[in-house]
């Protein structure tokens, strides 16, 4: 390894080489709760989501019983993935391959041709491979192992540091979810989000609405916790510049930016109008999805239109309306005038120069870019340990 080639804390490797990523899914993605969905996702039995939790797929369902159980999703026969992505009200689970059946408890219930085939089997004894599910916050939880800890362990002392939001009453509306493949590892999408230093100057333009220079931030645990308050001109007139409902629970006392990233790759955005995930999920050494899924007040088409058209006016005679390079190509990530735009250039670019033999890093900010550091830090932790451990 050549030392001399690192980020921060790891090594350039450590975004670039096929055999780290490998390690990472098993070692860090196979030993951590999941994000897996919302609550809604899977609201009648039979419905079920998957989620790739490092090497192991898990399936989460409801059970005709209202429980939601999670299994791993490779039958027990051969080893056949049973469910592919998302679907609605199955009444079992049947293995394409072989026609194995399990109902929603994971319990085998069908073996075709079994008296003649199988004579020998008993079907009572053989279920799926459970693994745990939890609810946190209107969110589905998952982890391979069977008898995980407590999901409230795992998320302890962050409660109190996110804000009042209810995400369980907020509506969700189709049009507003994000997704995007983005061509960098997903430590660097995890490091941009956690960054505080950049804050003040990639999106000095796109982000004007909060005060990033009295932002409060810090770890509980492996997570990162933010908050910022508004600027001076956005909380005065917020009620005019939000393109939404204001929040029901976001009252004077809690207004602010709530954006903490829980480890290892989800990060929350909670808002004055807004309750969202930011789900990134590696796919390869270089390259990330990640998938935004925002819920709001309800609204009625007219509100939701007007709310629109009052903001944009109102943004554009008081926040002004110029982007950091102006507006001379609208192609142009940087005068896009959004910051996800921006964001995802900005980790692209620096995805791009660590294959540069010439890439080294000059200096990190004492506090701004401290929390970059501490981030690579639990990363190196935990492959370390289990490491050592294996």
């Amino acid at each position: 390894m050549d030392t001399k080639r690192k980020m921060p804390v790891l090594p350039v490797e450590a975004y670039t080489s096929q055999e780290w990523f490998d390690k990472e899914q098993e070692i860090i993605f196979g030993n951590a709760w999941q994000f897996a969905g919302l609550v809604e996702d899977i609201k009648d039995p039979g419905d079920y989501i998957t989620v790739q939790c490092g090497l192991q797929n898990i399936v989460v369902v409801k059970g005709r019983d209202q429980r939601i159980r999670a299994f791993h999703n490779l039958c027990r026969h051969r080893g056949t993935q049973l469910l592919r992505a998302v679907g609605k009200k199955q009444k079992a689970l049947t293995c394409p391959y072989h026609d194995w059946t399990y109902d929603l408890s994971g319990q085998l219930i069908s073996v075709p041709e079994k008296e003649k085939e199988f004579p020998d089997l008993e079907i009572d004894k053989i279920c799926l491979h459970k693994a745990s599910v939890d609810i946190w916050r209107g969110m589905l939880w998952v982890h391979p192992k069977p008898n995980a800890e407590a999901i409230t362990k795992w998320f302890d002392g962050c409660w109190e540091r996110l804000g009042p939001h209810d995400p369980n009453r907020l509506i969700e509306y189709p049009d507003s979810v994000y997704e995007k493949v983005i061509n960098a590892n997903w430590k660097i999408i995890a490091e941009n989000y956690i960054d505080v230093y950049h804050l003040s100057h990639l999106h000095s333009n796109t982000l004007q609405m909060y005060d990033h220079a009295n932002a409060e931030y810090g770890f509980v645990g492996d997570h990162y916790l933010f908050w910022e308050p508004l600027s001076k001109d956005y909380h005065e007139n917020l009620d005019k510049l939000l393109p939404f409902k204001r929040i029901k629970e976001m009252t004077e006392e809690y207004i602010g930016a709530y954006v903490p990233w829980l480890f290892p790759n989800v990060g929350l955005s909670e808002t004055e109008a807004t309750w969202s995930v930011f789900h990134a999920i590696p796919l390869a050494p270089d390259k990330t999805k990640v998938i935004v899924r925002t819920k709001m007040e309800e609204m009625t088409d007219w509100e939701y239109y007007k709310k629109g058209i009052k903001s944009y006016a109102s943004w554009h005679g008081i926040m002004g309306g110029d982007t950091k390079y102006g507006n001379e190509d609208s192609d142009d990530p940087m005068a896009s005038g959004d910051f996800m735009a921006e964001d995802v250039y900005a980790c692209e670019q620096q995805q791009k120069s660590l294959k540069n033999p010439l890439f080294s890093i000059a200096a990190t900010a004492k506090h701004g870019e401290s929390t970059v550091r501490t981030f690579q830090g639990i990363v190196e932790r935990w492959m370390s340990n289990s490491i050592k451990e294996g």
